[in-house]
């Protein structure tokens, strides 16, 4: 490995604190221009120490890839838990919520129980098979095409239905929550049903783990501001957290309990 500079070394610190770095922050940090910056960028990312990404750096890959359902549920288990014990403060009964497909979603599904009413869709077979279980909870399954990564229904048929109705509160997961890009998934298909849903919900829930954090998937759903409340872990880190707040986002950190 070649050496790596003083300014290289508090580059790859700050990262390491914050998850990732941006290049005009560091020029004012370092008093440098924005090409000496972006030189240290590339050569550390040469050196397999950092992802670049437009304007900065990340810790992590900025794409998120596909993965499968099953494997999600393997990662981040106790923050999952911890979301999902956070999101479940905000549904009542009487309620008319949607919940989205995926990992997250998944956790939450399992642990509604004891309501005397509520009503449910989603596009999850994973969902549905666990809240059949609860008597007082209705579940419509919207069809579809079913993907099997996701074990969830995908398009027209599934958009279409959502259109005869109107709920109060959506429960989403995803893949991305990046500044810039957006909230996204790693599937288009999903990425337009999710749109679909946020046009018939009167509040957006997004349920994302840290690791979801300046991250982007290949499908778009929507711009941030169409986010009313965040639910994350303790390891967000407190810029990113700041930023979402000044667009309006509650940013709930879930506690361990």
């Amino acid at each position: 490995m070649a050496i790596i500079n003083r300014r290289q070394e508090d580059i790859l610190k700050e990262l390491n604190q914050k998850g990732y770095v941006n290049v005009v922050d560091l020029c004012e940090t370092h008093n440098v221009s924005t090409v000496t910056i972006r030189k240290d960028l590339n050569f550390l990312e040469n050196q397999k120490l950092l992802h670049r990404t437009h304007g900065g750096a990340s810790q992590q890959p900025i794409y998120a890839y596909e993965r499968d359902v099953n494997d999600k549920e393997t990662l981040q288990v106790e923050q999952k838990k911890e979301i999902a014990n956070e999101a479940l403060k905000y549904i009542s009964n009487n309620d008319y919520i949607i919940l989205g497909s995926g990992s997250n979603i998944h956790y939450l599904s399992r642990i509604i129980k004891g309501f005397q009413k509520l009503t449910v869709l989603t596009p999850s077979l994973k969902v549905s098979l666990e809240l059949c279980k609860e008597l007082n909870v209705d579940t419509i399954q919207l069809g579809g095409d079913i993907r099997n990564s996701s074990t969830s229904a995908v398009g027209p048929i599934a958009e279409a239905t959502l259109n005869q109705f109107s709920c109060n509160k959506l429960f989403l997961g995803a893949d991305g929550v990046d500044l810039e890009f957006g909230l996204s998934t790693s599937n288009a298909l999903e990425a337009h049903l999710n749109k679909a849903m946020i046009d018939v919900a009167e509040m957006v829930i997004v349920l994302a783990d840290s690791t979801k954090m300046n991250v982007r998937g290949f499908g778009k759903i929507c711009e941030l501001t169409k986010i009313d409340i965040l639910i994350t872990d303790s390891g967000i880190d407190s810029e990113t957290k700041l930023k979402l707040e000044e667009l309006g986002i509650d940013v709930i950190v879930a506690a361990v309990e």
